[in-house]
């Protein structure tokens, strides 16, 4: 079977938005907004991270081409209940990006986590209120 031969289609700007959602308590949401993260601004890492992964999607997925991406733009909007993520990539290429904004998303996702693991443990060293939610692509587009 191998990768999906992609040869013959012809190079065209290309572009996906993926987003995801991070439950997190309140009190962490306040951290987070008074800048009181042990670990530094899970933003600004969470941003390296997905592009980072974003850029290194076709090694994780194996059917997935590498794709030269010229952009990779996350956001971040924050409420009482957590923290929603967006990943914007875009490219010249002869495939789609979705892919590569889903891994975008999920790992700027996981990266917050990460950074937030101390204070979202209860005292059994569980995560009961913690989730990683509605992955999805928001966007796909082709051309233009």
């Amino acid at each position: 079977m191998g990768m999906v031969d992609v040869s013959d289609k012809p190079v065209i700007r290309r572009t996906a938005e993926a987003a995801g959602r991070i439950t997190l308590s309140t009190d962490t949401i306040r951290k987070i907004e008074k800048g009181e993260i042990r670990k530094g601004d899970p933003f600004l890492v969470a941003e390296v991270a997905a592009m980072n992964g974003a850029k290194q999607t076709y090694l994780l997925i194996p059917h997935c081409h590498q794709i030269p991406l010229d952009t990779v733009k996350l956001s971040f909007e924050m409420d009482q209940g957590g923290i929603e993520a967006r990943c914007l990539v875009r490219c010249e290429a002869r495939t789609g990006v979705e892919m590569e904004a889903l891994v975008g998303v999920s790992v700027a996702l996981n990266t917050i986590w990460d950074m937030v693991k101390y204070l979202e443990k209860d005292a059994a060293g569980q995560y009961p209120s913690t989730s990683i939610t509605d992955i999805r692509v928001l966007e796909k587009k082709k051309g233009g």
